[in-house]
């Protein structure tokens, strides 16, 4: 195994981290709301009275950031190694693992184990070894 040194970014990646900890605990002490991504987007198929605007904040947010951040920093570039098909199927397979699991990884792995549930540890424990047995077997099993 060999590390990319050039990809190795630990001071932004802790700066993201801690971001992304300090938004979803005042998300919560703020709204009284968990700050999972799937809850809030189904919020939104399924509208209630009352219920929709800071849904339409939230999710409008996370579709601007990037927006900014390329007007301001520059773009990111991206390499995707999988054909199209995969990504939809990816997606797919996603979003029916977060409605079998009752939430996302920002659901359960930020919010609900900062909140000592056990269903979330269940859960984080659940999508992180799937992840790593998906990516033993698709790099070793088939060589890809």
């Amino acid at each position: 195994m060999t590390i990319d040194w050039n990809s190795f970014t630990p001071w932004a990646s802790l700066a993201g981290g801690l971001l992304i900890g300090l938004s979803a605990a005042l998300f919560v002490l703020l709204n009284g709301r968990i700050a999972g991504i799937s809850g809030i987007l189904g919020g939104l198929l399924r509208p209630t009275p009352g219920d929709m605007a800071w849904r339409v904040a939230f999710v409008g947010g996370l579709v601007l950031a990037p927006v900014l951040y390329t007007l301001f920093v520059g773009p990111v570039h991206s390499q995707i190694d999988v054909g199209f098909g995969a990504l939809v199927l990816g997606g797919l397979l996603v979003g029916l693992g977060t409605r079998y699991g009752s939430g996302c990884t920002s659901g359960h792995g930020v919010c609900g184990l900062s909140r000592l549930s056990p269903r979330s540890l269940v859960a984080t424990v659940s999508f992180m070894a799937a992840g790593f047995a998906t990516v033993y077997v698709v790099r070793h099993a088939f060589g890809l």
